[in-house]
């Protein structure tokens, strides 16, 4: 579980897109961020736009500030805190003249075809887990929100007919103290005497 929450904290949302940087996926599959991009380049038919990108230089520097974030966070919790708040620095320190490739979650599971090695394909289960994971998240908090809309709406159709209800009250008290006036005034005039 500790590396499914290690690899959600590697997932950036940048273009409306949730993404994982070529060097955070290097240091999970354990090879050099030099090596996963020529792997990509030379199955670049493989990497659509919509499966991978590089990152602006306004980009890049968003996601650093996230990272360094990121790691002063994770650095109290327990050994891998420790292992990747080394790689995030160091990862960013590779990218000083190049702009990182971010990878959807398409171009994440297309680069288990692309890296044959079994921690590649290990690290991509893990990868494709905490992607679900995230989307399971954010449906729930969908629901929720789709949930507190409905029951403000409701409340509202409440208070219009409370209100509603209040002011027929009103009107019907309104003509039962006329009616007790009327009943109860003091009456002037003639009084007929029948006999």
């Amino acid at each position: 579980m500790e590396i499914i929450k290690s690899i959600q904290s590697r997932i950036y949302e940048i273009r409306g897109e949730r993404v994982m940087l070529d060097f955070d996926l290097a240091v999970l599959y354990e090879v050099e961020t030099k090596v996963l991009n020529q792997a990509v380049k030379r199955n670049i038919q493989r990497f659509p736009d919509d499966f991978m990108f590089q990152l602006t230089a306004v980009e890049f520097q968003s996601i650093q500030s996230q990272m360094v974030t990121v790691s002063s966070e994770i650095k109290s919790s327990s050994q891998i805190a420790m292992m990747n708040r080394s790689q995030f620095v160091t990862g960013s320190q590779k990218h000083r003249g190049n702009l990182p490739y971010a990878f959807t979650e398409q171009g994440v599971a297309m680069l288990s075809g692309v890296l044959r090695s079994d921690r590649a394909i290990e690290m991509n289960i893990a990868i494709m887990r905490a992607f679900v994971d995230i989307r399971k998240i954010l449906m729930k908090q969908s629901n929720i929100n789709e949930q507190l809309a409905e029951i403000k709406e409701r409340i509202g159709e409440h208070d219009i007919q409370l209100n509603e209800l209040y002011d027929a009250m009103d009107n019907l008290l309104d003509e039962k103290i006329a009616q007790l006036k009327w009943k109860d005034r003091e009456k002037i005039g003639f009084i007929i005497d029948k006999k």
